[in-house]
């Protein structure tokens, strides 16, 4: 939102020479649509937002007979304290946190302060006294029913509304390269030694359908929270309305959030489904890390060749340099933001007994892991814009190297019933300096049938790309 992007601008005061972190650093105009969803500003929204809506869905419920359910008026004057939250509200919250020593609890008073204001000034017809509502603010929770789902929601929205969008633009552009390029042969390498041909579009397709199935399973998985109170047993809450169904309580209010209740707890939420969500972020970068590596490559190869741009400099030293540094600032971007989900996801779900706080501090640096992979997204779909297929070389590899058409006619042997085909390819090529004549004179002696023998003779290392053209159908 363009609320939560001017806010944090004025926030962070861009004084981004002096911060210790290169993300809120060097790269923060990069990242800092992230800052709606992570930042310190953000988490205090999501936590006020959670407090409100609960607050409402409370009143509500007909078995808490002291106060009755809040106007349209007073809810929509409620909600607009989180959709409308600002640098001066934060500022405020923090001044509190800095008596209380407890963040959670500064909203609560925040949010006590704000609703007797509200009370003061209420336009609302049936003249409720919005006092009644205040001890009711955060009525028999834990800061950790908050803090998980205010945590599992910035997670979800950072990742659904920021950094999705740049993950499959990076699966777009390798589609449509994948595409234009899908009968484009190459000479592919296996264990870095000549191997058999392949096209440019299908090596490519084959990131894509990688690409395509973590894509599914992150927009598909569903993030879980908790919302039992101290230890999870909804205690407090029986205690005071013995006859409330709290457990359908629960569960309606986590799914309004748009979260899946996990109804049996510690005090904590046990984080696996934010650990899966890491665990799928890891496979995407891991993905990502073989791309750029791969990509890396070919570019040394000279397959691959960058777009000159006036201006840029590859070198300090060597003018004629064009380095594939987007490839090499994402694949470094994209090891850091591994490292941080690795230890979020190992660590998370793991809490002595029912409580211990070190899930809190490491919690606070999801977004750091989320930035570091839209830094290197990013820097991919730079490095893509930059992009050519260098046919002429592709074309110098496969002619150099005849020898890959050593499987075809081998295979075509077999087919025959020649028992030492293999051997026979072996001794002719292995270790042999090669070429396309060398190739057809071997044929021309063998004892095949002429149809045979003349579909090999056709056959070059340009042609010898089987399924790989149609291959790229799949994606």
């Amino acid at each position: 939102m363009l609320w939560q992007l001017v806010a944090l601008k004025i926030y962070l005061n861009m004084n981004t020479l002096t911060n210790i972190s290169p993300i809120d650093g060097r790269y923060q105009s990069q990242v800092e649509e992230l800052g709606g969803y992570f930042s310190e500003m953000a988490l205090m929204k999501y936590r006020l937002m959670v407090e409100v809506e609960y607050l409402i869905a409370l009143a509500k419920e007909t078995g808490v007979k002291e106060i009755k359910p809040i106007s349209p008026v007073n809810q929509k004057k409620l909600r607009g304290l989180y959709e409308k939250f600002s640098l001066n509200d934060a500022k405020i919250i923090k001044k509190i946190e800095s008596i209380t020593k407890h963040d959670v609890k500064a909203i609560e008073y925040f949010l006590q302060k704000k609703l007797s204001s509200f009370a003061k000034a209420s336009a609302d017809k049936d003249k409720t006294n919005l006092d009644k509502y205040i001890p009711f603010i955060h009525f028999a929770l834990t800061s950790e029913d908050i803090n998980n789902l205010s945590y599992s929601l910035m997670w979800k929205d950072g990742l659904h509304s920021a950094y999705l969008n740049s993950l499959l633009d990076i699966y777009k552009n390798i589609v449509d390269m994948a595409r234009k390029y899908k009968a484009t042969p190459m000479l592919a390498l296996t264990h870095g030694q000549t191997a058999t041909p392949t096209t440019v579009g299908k090596e490519l397709a084959v990131v894509a359908m990688r690409l395509s199935r973590q894509i599914k399973q992150l927009k598909n998985h569903s993030l879980q929270g908790k919302f039992g109170g101290a230890t999870g047993t909804w205690g407090a809450h029986v205690v005071a309305y013995p006859n409330v169904n709290w457990l359908n309580f629960s569960s309606n209010f986590i799914k309004s959030l748009g979260l899946e209740p996990n109804l049996l707890t510690i005090q904590i939420e046990p984080h696996d489904s934010l650990a899966e969500s890491y665990h799928l972020m890891n496979r995407v970068n891991t993905i990502l890390i073989d791309f750029c590596r791969d990509t890396w490559m070919y570019i040394s190869r000279g397959v691959l060749a960058q777009k000159n741009k006036p201006g840029e400099i590859g070198s300090s030293t060597m003018p004629h340099k064009i380095n594939p540094i987007y490839f090499e600032n994402a694949e470094g971007n994209l090891g850091i933001a591994n490292a941080y989900f690795t230890h979020l996801a190992g660590k998370l779900p793991i809490s002595r007994m029912q409580r211990d706080l070190t899930d809190s501090t490491v919690l606070r640096n999801q977004g750091v892991a989320l930035a570091h992979s839209l830094l290197a997204t990013k820097n991919i779909l730079n490095g893509l814009s930059r992009l050519t297929v260098n046919k002429a070389q592709l074309q110098k590899e496969l002619s150099e190297n005849p020898e890959v058409l050593a499987e075809a006619i081998q295979t075509i042997l077999r087919k025959l019933g020649h028992t030492d085909a293999y051997e026979q390819l072996k001794s002719l090529t292995r270790g042999q300096e090669m070429n396309l004549e060398n190739i057809h004179n071997f044929v021309n002696e063998l004892n095949i049938p002429k149809a045979e023998k003349d579909k090999l003779l056709k056959l070059t290392p340009e042609t010898y790309t089987g399924l790989a053209s149609k291959l790229v159908k799949l994606i």
